[in-house]
């Protein structure tokens, strides 16, 4: 028996198998995918087991990653849920996911009172800085718990919260890297107007913002003292925070959680 199966290897699934490689034997990962040559990618990539067929993945490991899409997840399930009822009279199984706003009631509604998982990855766990949010069902015991958290230790930071915010929590850790994309190559295109080469101005802008989000998580300082530090009187900083508040920047930011925050709540319908 196989420590952990993913079923989905598409960019976020994908991720998660890549960063469980880092710290298991590739011998006890296995993969499947409904395009095997996405599967047969990430194999060759990190030397793991493919398999063929959902149900074959079920039969093969403890623990199993459902990284599909929030809209396959109940036909996924449904394919697995006899093999998944009738392998756990015989042994240990637990099943996680990582599908925006689907309920650990919606995974019991199908495979019945097991031990789920839900995780929320976002993508900088390929380069190991990924925020991961983590809540599990009642059945899911402290020791299966630290046992995802150690296959997932080389992702970045893991924390457990309440189900009750993670689709918010979820917008914030999982969209806003979509956002901070955005932010980037806002920042960029300015610095191409005024003449810099774009190559540079990706790299200024990116190292910027990671740097940034480190002194945060370092000083234990409030974002918007850490602001104040950097505005001098009279200066150039304190004139382009005007120009963000003129175009409602904090508002506009804040609506995208809310908006995020709505369709993981739709999602889970």
């Amino acid at each position: 028996m196989k420590s952990i199966a993913f079923i989905g290897t598409g960019n976020m699934g994908g991720a998660m198998a890549k960063a469980c490689s880092k710290v298991l034997d590739p011998s006890e990962i296995i993969i499947t995918n409904r395009t095997r040559a996405k599967a047969e990618e990430i194999a060759e990539e990190i030397h793991c087991t493919v398999v063929n067929t959902n149900v074959e993945a079920v039969k093969s490991a403890t623990y199993i990653v459902l990284g599909v899409k929030p809209q396959m997840m109940e036909a996924v399930l449904k394919e697995i849920a006899n093999t998944v009822k009738s392998e756990r009279k015989k042994r240990e199984l637990v099943i996680l996911t990582i599908a925006a706003g689907k309920t650990i009631s919606f995974y019991q509604s199908i495979l019945g009172d097991i031990p789920i998982i839900r995780l929320m990855p976002n993508t900088p766990c390929l380069v190991s800085e990924g925020m991961t949010l983590l809540v599990r069902s009642p059945k899911a015991t402290d020791e299966h718990v630290e046992k995802v958290k150690n296959f997932f230790s080389k992702s970045g930071l893991i924390q457990e919260i309440p189900e009750s915010q993670m689709d918010a929590a979820g917008s914030v850790a999982g969209c806003g890297t979509g956002f901070f994309c955005m932010f980037i190559e806002a920042l960029a295109d300015g610095a191409v107007m005024e003449g810099i080469p774009r190559p540079d101005a990706y790299k200024y802008a990116a190292q910027a913002l990671k740097g940034t989000a480190e002194l945060v998580l370092q000083s234990g300082k409030h974002p918007g003292a850490l602001k104040d530090e950097i505005c001098s009187p009279g200066g150039s900083t304190i004139a382009g925070v005007k120009a963000l508040e003129d175009g409602k920047f904090r508002a506009t930011v804040m609506e995208a959680v809310l908006q995020s925050t709505k369709r993981n709540q739709e999602l889970g319908k």
